[in-house]
Formats: structure tokens, sequence, C-alpha cells
């Protein structure tokens, strides 16, 4: 019997960091090429958000195949009709795995629902929720952000034993998805088997903060951005120096790609 595919192993480890194993940093150059043209002044809808959904079903492939539990089958294939050795065995995602996928409005609208239509491909739909919060940085007279206002939500259930996805674009400090993460520990029941954040670009602020004060988070990113780093830092291996940096005087991400959520929705406010 065939046991090539009885432990399919690890997805690829991504560019070396020692931010520790919660962290993982695409090393593709495919998803990089995309992120690069969808970051310059000159794309806009509705190329945008074509980019953005391509590079969304990248990362969140990846981090699907990684953290989702696995089960062994045996499957019959169209051969079986012909021959009793149509039948294939190999390691799949368990189809009874339950999942959440939240919705952090506004910049997180699009990437949640591609992952809510991710998990129904490989997961029982009837295992698949969409949660929606409504939430947005608050900012000082400067511009710059002193943390974030939770507006409404809208939550299906309890969270025990499922796995908590958070697709939402930029990690810039964290602290719009911490205060999401505060609401389901105070406001919402259970416990998930994990937390999976997914992004198209993060800061090595966020990565500290995140894991620091959420243990067992998994942090998934096509890029990590320290443009705001001493010059001397930025020739390191990520994750060495304290001083990394990838924020600007208004929190802001560098390079990073400007206002997100504005471009998403064509909405400039």
């Amino acid at each position: 019997m065939e046991t090539a595919y009885d432990d399919l192993g690890e997805e690829c480890r991504g560019i070396e960091h020692e931010y520790g194993e919660a962290v993982r940093i695409l090393a593709d150059p495919y998803s990089m090429s995309l992120l690069t043209e969808m970051c310059t002044p000159s794309t806009g809808q509705p190329r945008f958000n074509d980019l953005l959904d391509i590079l969304y079903r990248i990362v969140l492939q990846r981090a699907i195949a990684h953290e989702l539990p696995r089960s062994l089958i045996e499957c019959d294939t169209n051969m079986k009709q012909y021959t009793p050795l149509g039948v294939f065995r190999g390691q799949v995602i368990d189809r009874a795995t339950r999942a959440v996928t939240v919705n952090v409005a506004r910049a997180g609208t699009v990437p949640s629902h591609i992952c809510q239509q991710m998990l129904h491909q490989v997961l029982d739909p009837q295992g698949v929720r969409q949660d929606h919060v409504i939430m947005e940085r608050t900012v000082d007279d400067s511009g710059a952000v002193t943390g974030a206002a939770l507006h409404g939500s809208k939550i299906g259930g309890d969270v025990d034993g499922r796995y908590l996805f958070f697709a939402d674009p930029m990690g810039a400090t964290g602290s719009s998805l911490l205060q999401v993460i505060q609401h389901y520990r105070e406001k919402v029941g259970g416990t998930p088997e994990r937390i999976i954040a997914a992004h198209l670009i993060v800061t090595p602020e966020y990565i500290r903060r995140m894991t620091a004060e959420v243990p067992g988070i998994k942090i998934w990113t096509i890029r990590l951005d320290r443009g705001a780093s001493p010059e001397e830092v930025l020739g390191m291996i990520p994750g060495r120096d304290s001083r990394e940096s990838g924020l600007n005087e208004v929190d802001y991400i560098v390079p990073g790609a400007g206002g997100v959520g504005e471009i998403i929705n064509n909405s400039w406010v």
C-alpha cells in the first residue's frame, strides 16, 4: 500500500528570522512581485482588489495547509471502475475541523470573505462561520494612533475548539486586532483551538506586541516592513535587534502600502 503521502510534512519555512515559531514570513517571489505592484501609487481599482484576492489566496493556502489538523484517508478515484488499484491514500485536511473567520471591517471585509470561501473548499461548510466586527483606529491631534475603538459586532456563537482566523491586510501596531481578540475573550464563550492572523504586510512592532500579548497566536505574512530601522539593523536577520521599526511618526507602515482600507473601498474617509 502506498505510504509516501501519509505524512506531508511542513509548509515552506519562509525567510530566516528570529521571531520564533509563531511567525511565518513567506519567501515567495511570485507573491512578492504582485504585492510590490499592489503597493505602488499607480495601482487603483479594479486592479488593486484583483491583486488583493490573488495574494490572500496564496497566504491563506499556506496558513490553512499548515495550521489545520489533518486526517489520513483512502478515496476511490475515477479509475476504480476499471481496476481495484484506483484508490488514493494520503493525508488531507480534516473536514470535521471547525473554523471561524472574522471580518474586521473595513480593510478586512474582502480578505475575510476570501478566507470563508477557501475554508468551505476543504472543510464541512456547516462548521465554517464568518463573524463581523466594526472597528476604527483612534488618533490624537497629530494623527498618531492612540488605540482602537470597537463600535459593534455580529458574532454567531462561541469559538470553543475552533480555529479562529483574522485576515487583515496590514499588521501595523496591533491595536485593532488586540481589541477584537479581547472582545472575544470577554464577550464570546469558549477558548479557540488556535488563533491565526493572515496579513500581506506586518511590522516588527506588530509581531513583538502580538506574540507577547496573545500566547499561541500564529502569524502568517507575505512581507515584513521595517523601513524605519537604523541602517545597520536593516543588514541584520529580522528579529535580532530591538531597534527594528516599520512605523512612521503617525504609525503607518513604511515602506508599506498606504491607506489600504481606503483603496479597497475607493472611499477616502
